[in-house]
């Protein structure tokens, strides 16, 4: 289950939305980000780590979606980190009386049952402008950005010139907007963000998808600044996850719409 993207660094792909937990060997363990998504899965990936003899030492959530704030008693007790506002936004989840209904409701209702809430979450926020993970492992750079979600950040593994994205630069989702008064400049100021260290970058894990190498790096983040910038000014989408979307994606395609409808709604 686990496959080797560069020197160090490996992803475990969930089978329903190809989330992409991704693993980064360090001196002692490893450092797991974005784990998910259903119990099941992360038992087998708790379980890949087991044989290879490396303990989970240190988590980090790109975001505070749902399905990047999972855990799994497996993986053990290290601290999970993200960012102080990702910490946040979950903290207010977390304080309702009612979360857990709340989070199942927006779950998928092919692994609703299978979706283990009881570590959900538990996110330690790092100080506000931390930018390096605290790990003993190699350098792991945060780049907090305003795109998609409250705290969103990318991880850059300098040694290994690896990008962990976040749910941006997907091959299978579009752009999805945050909740702002201006999502769509934000959104742009996100991928100027990662636009600004892709000199850096060899390889690409996105949140969902497939992993980007090279060329396709700053392909992908051309594409996604050609959505966005299409949607700010009106113009006809013709984005391949749109108008051609992969088998079996074709109803993700519905966000789009649904983005169309929300920023028509702004301007009325």
């Amino acid at each position: 289950m686990l496959e080797r993207v560069a020197e160090g660094v490996q992803v475990h792909r969930s089978e329903l939305l190809e989330n992409n937990t991704v693993v980064v060997h360090g001196r002692d363990g490893v450092l797991l980000v974005d784990a998910g998504i259903t119990g099941a899965e992360m038992t087998c990936l708790a379980d890949d780590l087991r044989e290879l003899g490396r303990p989970v030492v240190a988590g980090f959530s790109t975001h505070p979606d749902w399905d990047h704030v999972l855990w799994h008693a497996g993986l053990g007790d290290a601290p999970r980190y993200g960012t102080a506002r990702c910490a946040a936004s979950l903290r207010d989840v977390l304080s309702q009386p009612d979360w857990k209904a709340r989070v199942a409701e927006g779950l998928p209702p092919e692994i609703a049952e299978d979706t283990p809430p009881a570590l959900y979450g538990l996110v330690t926020g790092l100080p506000v402008g931390t930018t390096r993970l605290p790990w003993d492992g190699p350098e792991v750079r945060i780049i907090e950005h305003t795109a998609h979600a409250p705290g969103h950040a990318a991880l850059l593994i300098e040694e290994g010139r690896v990008l962990v994205a976040g749910d941006m630069l997907s091959d299978v989702f579009v752009p999805m907007f945050d909740d702002t008064d201006d999502p769509v400049e934000g959104y742009l100021a996100g991928l100027g963000a990662l636009e600004g260290v892709a000199d850096d970058v060899d390889v690409l894990v996105p949140g969902h998808g497939s992993v980007a190498r090279g060329d396709e790096v700053r392909a992908r983040i051309a594409l996604d600044r050609a959505y966005v910038e299409d949607l700010r000014d009106g113009r006809e989408c013709d984005d391949p996850r749109v108008v051609s979307p992969r088998p079996g994606w074709e109803w993700a395609s519905g966000i789009h719409d649904g983005q169309v409808r929300r920023l028509a709604g702004r301007d009325a």
